[in-house]
Protein backbone atom coordinates (compact mmCIF):
# COMPACT_ATOMS: atom_id res chain seq x y z
CA UNK A 1 0.00 0.00 0.00
CA UNK A 2 1.28 3.53 -0.61
CA UNK A 3 0.26 6.45 1.30
CA UNK A 4 0.28 10.16 -0.72
CA UNK A 5 -0.21 13.63 -0.57
CA UNK A 6 -3.14 14.73 -2.55
CA UNK A 7 -3.90 18.11 -4.04
CA UNK A 8 -5.12 19.79 -7.27
CA UNK A 9 -7.35 17.24 -9.14
CA UNK A 10 -6.61 14.25 -6.53
CA UNK A 11 -8.85 15.72 -4.29
CA UNK A 12 -11.83 15.30 -6.19
CA UNK A 13 -10.85 11.66 -5.85
CA UNK A 14 -10.85 11.77 -1.73
CA UNK A 15 -14.23 13.87 -2.16
CA UNK A 16 -15.65 11.28 -4.66
CA UNK A 17 -14.18 8.32 -2.43
CA UNK A 18 -15.67 9.70 0.48
CA UNK A 19 -19.27 9.40 -1.29
CA UNK A 20 -18.62 5.31 -2.71
CA UNK A 21 -18.24 4.01 0.67
CA UNK A 22 -21.67 4.94 1.51
CA UNK A 23 -23.29 4.76 -1.92
CA UNK A 24 -25.58 1.93 -1.08
CA UNK A 25 -26.59 2.93 2.57
CA UNK A 26 -30.21 3.80 2.86
CA UNK A 27 -29.02 5.19 6.15
CA UNK A 28 -26.77 7.53 5.11
CA UNK A 29 -27.30 11.48 4.59
CA UNK A 30 -24.25 13.69 3.72
CA UNK A 31 -23.74 16.15 6.21
CA UNK A 32 -20.06 16.78 5.75
CA UNK A 33 -19.29 17.02 2.38
CA UNK A 34 -19.43 20.74 2.67
CA UNK A 35 -17.15 20.86 5.29
CA UNK A 36 -14.54 18.64 4.00
CA UNK A 37 -14.41 20.71 0.72
CA UNK A 38 -13.98 23.82 3.10
CA UNK A 39 -11.13 22.07 4.45
CA UNK A 40 -9.43 20.53 1.47
CA UNK A 41 -9.56 23.20 -0.74
CA UNK A 42 -8.45 25.41 2.43
CA UNK A 43 -11.37 27.92 1.78
CA UNK A 44 -12.93 29.00 5.11
CA UNK A 45 -12.25 30.70 7.95
CA UNK A 46 -10.78 27.54 10.21
CA UNK A 47 -7.95 27.23 7.52
CA UNK A 48 -6.36 30.27 8.26
CA UNK A 49 -5.13 29.21 11.42
CA UNK A 50 -4.43 25.07 10.83
CA UNK A 51 -1.83 22.82 9.30
CA UNK A 52 -3.71 20.53 6.55
CA UNK A 53 -3.12 17.78 4.80
CA UNK A 54 -4.87 15.40 2.69
CA UNK A 55 -3.86 12.02 1.83
CA UNK A 56 -4.84 9.04 -0.05
CA UNK A 57 -4.05 5.71 0.66
CA UNK A 58 -3.56 3.22 -2.18
CA UNK A 59 -3.43 -0.20 -3.11
CA UNK A 60 -2.23 -0.67 -6.81
CA UNK A 61 -4.63 1.57 -8.66
CA UNK A 62 -7.67 1.17 -6.11
CA UNK A 63 -7.84 3.93 -3.32
CA UNK A 64 -8.49 1.58 0.10
CA UNK A 65 -8.73 4.66 2.33
CA UNK A 66 -8.78 8.33 3.04
CA UNK A 67 -7.71 11.11 6.21
CA UNK A 68 -6.22 14.87 6.49
CA UNK A 69 -3.86 15.59 8.80
CA UNK A 70 -4.97 18.87 10.64
CA UNK A 71 -2.63 20.35 13.37
CA UNK A 72 -4.58 23.82 14.14
CA UNK A 73 -3.17 26.94 16.10
CA UNK A 74 -5.09 26.76 18.88
CA UNK A 75 -4.10 22.82 19.34
CA UNK A 76 -0.67 23.12 18.11
CA UNK A 77 0.62 19.94 20.83
CA UNK A 78 -1.95 17.49 18.29
CA UNK A 79 -2.35 16.24 14.99
CA UNK A 80 -5.98 15.06 13.87
CA UNK A 81 -6.27 12.30 11.60
CA UNK A 82 -9.74 14.13 10.38
CA UNK A 83 -12.30 13.39 7.62
CA UNK A 84 -11.26 9.75 7.82
CA UNK A 85 -13.37 6.89 5.41
CA UNK A 86 -11.85 3.05 4.02
CA UNK A 87 -12.90 0.37 2.64
CA UNK A 88 -13.57 -2.97 4.50
CA UNK A 89 -10.75 -5.05 5.65
CA UNK A 90 -7.99 -2.37 5.03
CA UNK A 91 -6.41 -2.15 8.66
CA UNK A 92 -2.73 -2.29 7.10
CA UNK A 93 -4.02 1.30 5.39
CA UNK A 94 -4.85 2.61 8.84
CA UNK A 95 -1.73 1.33 10.05
CA UNK A 96 0.33 3.04 7.52
CA UNK A 97 -1.95 6.58 8.55
CA UNK A 98 -1.18 5.86 12.46
CA UNK A 99 2.43 5.22 11.75
CA UNK A 100 3.02 8.08 9.41
CA UNK A 101 1.05 10.38 12.06
CA UNK A 102 3.30 9.07 14.55
CA UNK A 103 6.09 9.96 12.37
CA UNK A 104 5.37 13.29 11.40
CA UNK A 105 4.93 13.89 15.52
CA UNK A 106 7.94 12.87 16.40
CA UNK A 107 9.79 15.20 13.97
CA UNK A 108 7.86 18.46 14.96
CA UNK A 109 7.67 17.44 18.83
CA UNK A 110 3.68 16.86 18.79
CA UNK A 111 2.42 15.11 22.00
CA UNK A 112 -0.70 12.90 20.97
CA UNK A 113 -2.87 12.20 17.89
CA UNK A 114 -6.65 12.35 17.91
CA UNK A 115 -9.40 10.27 15.83
CA UNK A 116 -12.81 11.05 15.40
CA UNK A 117 -12.19 14.98 15.63
CA UNK A 118 -12.70 16.92 12.39
CA UNK A 119 -11.03 20.27 12.52
CA UNK A 120 -12.92 21.37 15.74
CA UNK A 121 -15.73 20.41 17.75
CA UNK A 122 -18.38 22.26 15.82
CA UNK A 123 -17.78 20.41 12.57
CA UNK A 124 -17.72 16.98 13.96
CA UNK A 125 -16.68 14.78 16.75
CA UNK A 126 -16.85 10.98 17.26
CA UNK A 127 -16.86 8.08 15.17
CA UNK A 128 -20.60 6.20 15.44
CA UNK A 129 -20.12 2.90 17.56
CA UNK A 130 -23.78 1.70 18.21
CA UNK A 131 -27.40 1.83 16.31
CA UNK A 132 -25.48 1.58 12.54
CA UNK A 133 -28.99 0.44 11.47
CA UNK A 134 -30.94 3.57 12.51
CA UNK A 135 -31.23 6.85 10.34
CA UNK A 136 -28.57 9.85 11.34
CA UNK A 137 -30.11 13.00 13.23
CA UNK A 138 -28.92 15.94 10.94
CA UNK A 139 -25.52 17.16 12.17
CA UNK A 140 -24.74 13.58 13.68
CA UNK A 141 -21.55 11.38 12.82
CA UNK A 142 -22.55 8.60 11.06
CA UNK A 143 -19.63 5.77 9.85
CA UNK A 144 -19.78 2.43 8.59
CA UNK A 145 -19.51 0.19 11.78
CA UNK A 146 -15.82 -1.37 11.31
CA UNK A 147 -14.45 1.99 11.78
CA UNK A 148 -14.22 2.09 15.21
CA UNK A 149 -12.10 -1.60 14.85
CA UNK A 150 -9.51 0.07 13.03
CA UNK A 151 -8.31 2.36 15.70
CA UNK A 152 -8.45 0.46 18.49
CA UNK A 153 -5.31 -1.46 18.55
CA UNK A 154 -3.58 2.01 18.19
CA UNK A 155 -5.73 3.70 20.95
CA UNK A 156 -4.44 4.89 24.19
CA UNK A 157 -7.44 6.25 25.34
CA UNK A 158 -10.94 5.70 24.30
CA UNK A 159 -13.44 8.37 25.07
CA UNK A 160 -17.71 7.36 24.50
CA UNK A 161 -19.65 9.47 24.09
CA UNK A 162 -23.34 9.11 24.36
CA UNK A 163 -27.01 10.68 23.20
CA UNK A 164 -29.96 10.37 25.02
CA UNK A 165 -33.40 10.26 23.00
CA UNK A 166 -37.22 11.33 24.56
CA UNK A 167 -40.62 11.10 23.38
CA UNK A 168 -41.78 14.53 23.86
CA UNK A 169 -45.41 13.52 23.37
CA UNK A 170 -44.51 11.94 27.00
CA UNK A 171 -42.52 14.86 28.47
CA UNK A 172 -43.54 16.75 30.92
CA UNK A 173 -41.89 19.95 32.85
CA UNK A 174 -44.83 20.16 34.85
CA UNK A 175 -43.13 18.45 38.07
CA UNK A 176 -40.46 20.99 38.16
CA UNK A 177 -42.85 24.06 38.40
CA UNK A 178 -41.88 25.43 41.96
CA UNK A 179 -37.98 25.20 40.86
CA UNK A 180 -38.72 26.78 37.57
CA UNK A 181 -40.77 29.64 38.73
CA UNK A 182 -37.43 30.58 41.24
CA UNK A 183 -35.35 30.16 38.45
CA UNK A 184 -37.34 32.59 36.10
CA UNK A 185 -36.95 35.04 38.97
CA UNK A 186 -33.24 35.11 38.58
CA UNK A 187 -32.89 34.55 34.93
CA UNK A 188 -34.27 35.37 31.44
CA UNK A 189 -34.57 32.91 28.71
CA UNK A 190 -35.04 34.53 25.12
CA UNK A 191 -34.16 33.57 21.50
CA UNK A 192 -31.63 34.82 19.50
CA UNK A 193 -32.33 37.54 17.35
CA UNK A 194 -31.06 36.39 13.54
CA UNK A 195 -31.71 40.18 12.29
CA UNK A 196 -28.68 41.13 14.16
CA UNK A 197 -26.68 38.09 13.15
CA UNK A 198 -23.25 39.59 14.10
CA UNK A 199 -23.40 40.18 17.56
CA UNK A 200 -25.49 37.35 18.41
CA UNK A 201 -22.57 35.47 17.22
CA UNK A 202 -20.05 37.06 19.00
CA UNK A 203 -22.25 35.82 22.31
CA UNK A 204 -22.53 32.06 21.36
CA UNK A 205 -18.51 32.30 20.44
CA UNK A 206 -17.63 33.97 23.70
CA UNK A 207 -19.73 31.34 25.82
CA UNK A 208 -18.40 28.39 23.70
CA UNK A 209 -15.37 29.74 24.96
CA UNK A 210 -15.81 30.01 28.63
CA UNK A 211 -18.09 27.34 28.90
CA UNK A 212 -16.28 24.05 27.19
CA UNK A 213 -13.18 25.61 28.10
CA UNK A 214 -10.67 22.00 29.42
CA UNK A 215 -13.29 19.58 27.59
CA UNK A 216 -10.86 16.93 26.04
CA UNK A 217 -11.40 18.02 22.41
CA UNK A 218 -12.14 21.71 22.72
CA UNK A 219 -10.41 24.53 21.84
CA UNK A 220 -11.14 28.06 21.54
CA UNK A 221 -13.12 29.27 18.50
CA UNK A 222 -13.49 32.96 16.41
CA UNK A 223 -16.52 34.90 15.62
CA UNK A 224 -15.53 34.45 12.08
CA UNK A 225 -15.43 30.98 11.87
CA UNK A 226 -18.76 30.33 14.14
CA UNK A 227 -20.54 33.23 11.75
CA UNK A 228 -19.06 31.91 8.43
CA UNK A 229 -20.70 28.00 9.92
CA UNK A 230 -24.19 29.80 10.92
CA UNK A 231 -24.33 31.87 7.64
CA UNK A 232 -24.30 28.04 5.72
CA UNK A 233 -27.34 27.67 7.35
CA UNK A 234 -29.25 31.25 7.80
CA UNK A 235 -31.75 29.88 5.67
CA UNK A 236 -33.13 26.93 7.28
CA UNK A 237 -32.48 27.73 11.26
CA UNK A 238 -34.28 30.97 13.09
CA UNK A 239 -33.40 32.24 16.20
CA UNK A 240 -35.55 30.59 18.14
CA UNK A 241 -33.23 27.32 17.53
CA UNK A 242 -30.51 29.44 19.91
CA UNK A 243 -31.63 30.10 23.31
CA UNK A 244 -29.85 32.48 25.99
CA UNK A 245 -29.64 32.46 29.35
CA UNK A 246 -29.26 36.26 30.65
CA UNK A 247 -28.57 36.84 34.65
CA UNK A 248 -29.28 40.88 34.37
CA UNK A 249 -28.32 40.95 31.26
CA UNK A 250 -25.10 39.43 31.08
CA UNK A 251 -25.56 35.99 28.65
CA UNK A 252 -24.39 33.21 31.44
CA UNK A 253 -25.61 29.98 28.72
CA UNK A 254 -27.05 28.79 25.72
CA UNK A 255 -28.20 25.86 23.93
CA UNK A 256 -28.60 25.08 20.42
CA UNK A 257 -30.97 23.16 19.15
CA UNK A 258 -32.61 21.88 15.38
CA UNK A 259 -35.21 19.99 13.48
CA UNK A 260 -34.13 16.94 11.64
CA UNK A 261 -33.53 18.09 8.35
CA UNK A 262 -32.22 14.72 7.76
CA UNK A 263 -36.09 13.55 7.14
CA UNK A 264 -36.29 15.69 4.46
CA UNK A 265 -32.83 14.49 2.68
CA UNK A 266 -32.79 11.44 0.03
CA UNK A 267 -30.68 8.75 0.98
CA UNK A 268 -27.04 9.50 0.31
CA UNK A 269 -28.56 13.60 -0.57
CA UNK A 270 -27.27 17.06 1.47
CA UNK A 271 -28.96 19.49 2.58
CA UNK A 272 -29.50 22.29 -0.27
CA UNK A 273 -32.72 23.76 -2.21
CA UNK A 274 -35.37 20.98 -2.06
CA UNK A 275 -34.49 20.49 1.39
CA UNK A 276 -35.30 24.50 1.73
CA UNK A 277 -38.62 23.68 -0.33
CA UNK A 278 -39.73 20.70 1.73
CA UNK A 279 -38.90 22.68 4.92
CA UNK A 280 -40.58 26.31 4.22
CA UNK A 281 -42.46 26.08 1.39
CA UNK A 282 -44.37 22.57 1.06
CA UNK A 283 -44.41 22.15 4.98
CA UNK A 284 -43.39 18.40 4.97
CA UNK A 285 -43.60 17.21 8.96
CA UNK A 286 -40.24 16.78 10.36
CA UNK A 287 -40.94 14.42 14.21
CA UNK A 288 -37.39 15.50 15.24
CA UNK A 289 -35.35 17.49 16.44
CA UNK A 290 -31.30 17.55 18.07
CA UNK A 291 -30.05 19.53 21.15
CA UNK A 292 -26.75 20.01 19.70
CA UNK A 293 -25.02 21.90 22.69
CA UNK A 294 -25.87 23.18 26.18
CA UNK A 295 -23.11 25.29 27.56
CA UNK A 296 -23.49 27.32 30.98
CA UNK A 297 -20.17 29.00 32.29
CA UNK A 298 -18.72 27.73 35.30
CA UNK A 299 -20.29 30.08 38.13
CA UNK A 300 -23.65 29.20 37.19
CA UNK A 301 -23.58 25.47 36.82
CA UNK A 302 -25.41 24.67 40.29
CA UNK A 303 -28.27 27.58 39.77
CA UNK A 304 -30.79 25.91 37.44
CA UNK A 305 -30.06 27.43 34.06
CA UNK A 306 -29.36 24.27 32.58
CA UNK A 307 -33.07 23.08 34.06
CA UNK A 308 -34.55 26.81 32.60
CA UNK A 309 -33.12 25.99 29.24
CA UNK A 310 -34.46 22.85 29.16
CA UNK A 311 -37.59 24.54 29.70
CA UNK A 312 -37.85 27.03 27.28
CA UNK A 313 -36.89 24.73 24.37
CA UNK A 314 -39.47 22.42 25.55
CA UNK A 315 -41.83 25.49 25.28
CA UNK A 316 -40.81 25.91 21.80
CA UNK A 317 -40.85 22.33 20.99
CA UNK A 318 -44.18 20.74 22.30
CA UNK A 319 -46.79 19.75 20.32
CA UNK A 320 -44.72 20.38 17.47
CA UNK A 321 -42.14 17.17 17.37
CA UNK A 322 -42.76 13.98 18.69
CA UNK A 323 -38.64 13.18 19.20
CA UNK A 324 -35.72 14.86 20.53
CA UNK A 325 -32.45 13.74 20.58
CA UNK A 326 -29.56 15.40 22.64
CA UNK A 327 -26.42 15.58 20.99
CA UNK A 328 -23.98 13.15 23.25
CA UNK A 329 -22.34 13.58 26.34
CA UNK A 330 -19.04 12.57 27.20
CA UNK A 331 -19.15 9.47 29.86
CA UNK A 332 -16.86 11.41 32.02
CA UNK A 333 -19.47 14.36 32.64
CA UNK A 334 -20.81 12.84 34.93
CA UNK A 335 -22.82 15.81 35.96
CA UNK A 336 -24.41 16.37 32.26
CA UNK A 337 -24.61 12.37 32.03
CA UNK A 338 -26.71 12.16 35.31
CA UNK A 339 -29.44 15.13 33.73
CA UNK A 340 -29.50 13.73 30.29
CA UNK A 341 -30.53 10.34 32.14
CA UNK A 342 -33.44 12.05 34.43
CA UNK A 343 -34.36 14.17 31.30
CA UNK A 344 -34.59 11.50 28.65
CA UNK A 345 -36.59 8.41 28.55
CA UNK A 346 -33.24 6.11 27.16
CA UNK A 347 -29.49 6.32 26.10
CA UNK A 348 -29.49 6.23 22.79
CA UNK A 349 -26.81 6.03 20.09
CA UNK A 350 -22.90 6.23 21.48
CA UNK A 351 -19.73 7.68 19.72
CA UNK A 352 -16.41 7.14 20.09
CA UNK A 353 -12.69 8.96 19.90
CA UNK A 354 -9.40 7.89 20.12
CA UNK A 355 -6.03 9.68 21.75
CA UNK A 356 -2.85 8.02 20.10
CA UNK A 357 0.45 8.53 22.31
CA UNK A 358 3.45 9.68 20.23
Amino acid sequence: MKMQHCSGAELKKYISFCKEIYKDDENFRDSLTDILKMILYKKGEFCKNAEITPFIITQGDRIAAVCTFIIAEKLSDTLQIAFFEARKECQEAVDIIVDTAKEKCRAEGLKKITVGLNGHVNYGLGLLASDFDKPACFGSSYNPPYYTDYFTKHSTKEYVLTSYLTDMERHSMEAEQKILDRICRNFTFRIADFRHLEPEMEIYTSLNNICFNGHPFYFERTFEEDYELFRQFKAFISGENLIIAEKEGKPVGFMLWYPDFNQLIPPGGRIGLSTYIKNKLVGWKIDRFKIVEIGIIPEYRNSGVVLGLFNKCTELTKHRYKWCEAGWILDTNNKSKGFGVRWADKEYKSYKAYEIEV
